[in-house]
């Protein structure tokens, strides 16, 4: 449940309030709008029943919240989110580009990368160092020494890395090098990853998993949030149906269904969905159409050289020119790609 304040309530009426659910052995959440202030109630209502909170000083009214995720609800917190990831914000009336290899090759693959990407506007190095593959032949990943690679592309670029993490050991190390840790779609409802991540206090990019409903997404991200982390990211990558075409099916209603649900940023991330390089651009756009808050999109010095994912990764050239695509397209949607 929450509990909306008035606009004139007072901070004493608003301590009040909060007493009296604690002391009932709940947690509460607030949430300070320009307006007015909402209280987050979670746990078991019901032991509220006698306390007629509904009349307290300053209370406006009570409302019920059904859905099963409360911290990542639009209803307990109305002001959209904005996650600050070094020195670049997601969210708001920016629109954010994250960009690089699926995977660290090599010192001068990350540099090389990082260089090119920042030129044309990206404002995140993206990499992977951990690289869960469906075949335990195929490669997996440099590990703390990829993550050392990117640290050292951040500290000659300026740009903030993200990188995913697979397990507490992964993420132990990435805490060292990295700006954001990478939930993968894979390991979106591991729950005790989940909760270290959100321990850290580090922004999240949560990935919505190959056969997650939206609904089981948003209790994924309130694993973090419960944590007491509130800067997660969402990232729509696709999810597996029958169509064989593409990797997987690139879910754009995702966006403003998210939109409407919760005050996270989302992003998307074409690249992934498809896997296949002449269908990330017009997923792109599409995706800034629909309301994305940013684009992961991945680059590779060379992709047909490229030890993992090199069909849907984008040349520099290639990089370039959709970022120059997507800035008009962006000012129509009322962001700014630098």
């Amino acid at each position: 449940m929450i509990i909306i304040m008035k606009p004139d309530a007072s901070t004493e009426a608003i301590n009040n309030v909060v007493s009296i659910v604690r002391e009932q052995g709940l947690d509460t959440h607030l949430s300070h709008g320009h307006e007015v202030t909402i209280i987050g109630v979670v746990g078991d209502k019901t032991v509220l029943a006698d306390k007629n909170l509904e009349i307290a000083e300053g209370v406006d009214r009570i409302v019920s919240v059904t859905e099963s995720y409360k911290l990542a609800n639009k209803k307990f917190h109305p002001e959209p989110t904005v996650v600050k990831v070094g020195n670049t914000a997601i969210g708001g009336d920016n629109l954010v580009i994250m960009s690089g290899p699926c995977a660290v090759e090599s010192a001068e693959q990350v540099l090389e990368t990082a260089i090119a990407i920042k030129k044309a506007g990206a404002r995140i190095l993206r990499g992977g160092a951990y690289k869960p593959r469906t075949s335990p032949y195929s490669f997996q990943g440099m590990e703390e020494d990829g993550l050392r690679l990117m640290k050292e592309a951040k500290d000659a670029t300026g740009l903030p890395v993200v990188c995913e993490v697979t397990s507490q050991s992964a993420v132990e190390a990435a805490v060292k090098y990295v700006d954001m840790l990478q939930i993968g779609a894979r390991n979106m409802q591991n729950f005790f990853l989940l909760k270290e991540v959100g321990k850290t206090g580090l922004p999240v990019l949560l990935k919505r998993g190959l056969s997650a409903t939206i609904d089981e997404w948003l209790n994924a991200a309130e694993y973090i949030l419960a944590e007491g982390n509130p800067n997660v990211v969402l990232c729509e990558r696709g999810i597996r149906t029958f169509e064989t075409a593409t990797r997987n099916t690139l879910d754009l209603s995702a966006v403003p269904v998210i939109r409407a649900k919760s005050h996270l940023p989302i992003i998307v991330d074409p690249s992934h969905a498809t896997g296949v390089r002449d269908y990330v651009e017009p997923l792109a756009m599409a995706g800034v159409a629909a309301g994305a808050d940013g684009l992961m999109i991945e680059t590779h010095p060379c992709p047909e050289k490229a030890l993992s994912d090199g069909p849907q990764s984008l040349t520099f050239s290639q990089f370039e020119e959709l970022c120059d695509k997507l800035r008009p397209l962006a000012s129509l949607m009322g962001k700014t790609l630098a």
